[in-house]
């Protein structure tokens, strides 16, 4: 796809910050610390990042989801731990929200959101309901003004720096399955509100994930998010966004290690020249490049689709994030193989970058989930 004068000046937007301000210490220390770095955060939030795709009379730069794509892509390319300090506000956190807040709803929470003021996170999964999440068990009991929110959500990111979490909890019991389940907006400072502690985690590790568990929260009936019993189907379309949001990482992923795998073979002699020049990896970096250009392709289409309301975009959404993830392991796995020894010390950006790449097939719906999806759309 050619891009548009504004969407190619966006790019290069996103990507001098990434390369200028998400400095090499930065993600080292991030990834040997675990942690969050504020001053990042902070930098973002004055460039509009943490808005990209927000409404701007709510604070936010207005973006489409071409340029939410375009921001996730060029800050993964750098290291996916930026596009994802990016990624929360402006997809799963803020999701829930754009899709049925009201004005007051939208006004408090998300105008903080899109400064870059306040953190919000999205907390579906539990110990017991994963990729079933409409099996979740934690429970919101009506309380004349009131909900009781008690349960546990697990692997929830960003948890212990969130201000507000979306919470899914079951209102109606009588209802099976994924119906009578809703969505409210908890303050993460109410009393019974706590965070277990940071998982250690195989990559990402610049973004802490915990579980969050809820014991006798008092949840306002004002903070009820859209209609009662209703709260799972806005999941379902806010992990549409969220898939997009992932395979544009693992697009970005790809591509940064397809660089280095590129600047090392052209560097590095073996037999009397570059190794560039041995065709096993001059091969194997066609096949890189061939697998992200098709990715890229199928990903940029998907977001504009998804703006001119296709009705095959959720189908797409699921492909471009099976596909993406699927190949960015791919891709990661052969910058370790060109690499040799050097690809297994942490030296190496590849070595991270492989790390990373892991969760891709994973969160926002398993690769497994992506083909029910996609099977169940051409087969119904």
């Amino acid at each position: 796809m050619i891009l548009s004068e504004a969407h190619e000046l966006m790019r290069k937007n996103f990507r001098s910050f990434a390369e200028t301000e998400f400095t090499t210490e930065i993600q080292e220390q991030l990834d040997r610390e675990g942690g969050f770095n504020w001053d990042i955060w902070s930098k973002m939030a004055r460039y509009g990042f943490t808005g990209c795709k927000l409404p701007v009379e709510y604070g936010g730069q207005g973006g489409d989801t071409l340029a939410y794509v375009l921001m996730n892509e060029e800050f993964s390319r750098i290291c996916p731990v930026l596009a994802i300090y990016a990624n929360t506000p402006n997809s799963l956190g803020g999701g829930p929200l754009l899709a049925c807040g009201t004005p007051p709803q939208l006004e408090k929470y998300i105008t903080p959101v899109a400064k870059g003021e306040k953190q919000i996170v999205f907390a579906l999964t539990e110990p017991g309901a994963g990729s079933d999440a409409g099996s979740l068990t934690t429970r919101a009991v009506a309380d004349g003004d009131y909900f009781i929110l008690n349960g546990r959500k697990c692997f929830i990111s960003g948890a212990p720096i969130a201000d507000y979490a979306v919470v899914y909890a079951r209102t109606n019991p009588d209802l099976k399955g994924s119906r009578g389940i809703s969505m409210f907006i908890v303050d993460m400072k109410l009393p019974g509100v706590s965070c277990g502690k940071p998982e250690s985690k195989m990559g990402i590790s610049g973004y802490p994930t915990s579980d969050i568990v809820f014991e006798n929260v008092r949840v306002h009936k004002g903070d009820l998010l859209g209609p009662l019993d209703k709260g799972y189907s806005v999941a379902m379309k806010t992990l549409d966004g969220g898939r997009l949001g992932v395979a544009a990482q693992s697009l970005g992923l790809a591509q940064g290690c397809l660089d280095e795998a590129v600047k090392y073979a052209k560097g590095r002699k073996q037999f009397g020249k570059p190794i560039a020049n041995h065709q096993g990896v001059s091969f194997m970096i066609a096949d890189m490049a061939t697998e992200i250009a098709a990715a890229r392709e199928l990903i940029y289409s998907t977001a504009v689709a998804k703006d001119a309301g296709d009705k095959n975009a959720s189908t797409m959404c699921a492909m471009s994030k099976y596909y993406a993830s699927e190949m960015a392991n791919r891709v990661a796995g052969k910058a370790v193989q060109i690499h040799g020894g050097y690809g297994f010390i942490k030296d190496y950006k590849v070595e991270r970058l492989y790390r990373d790449a892991r969760i891709m097939t994973l969160y926002e719906g398993t690769s497994q989930v992506q083909q029910i999806v996609i099977s169940r759309s051409l087969l119904k």
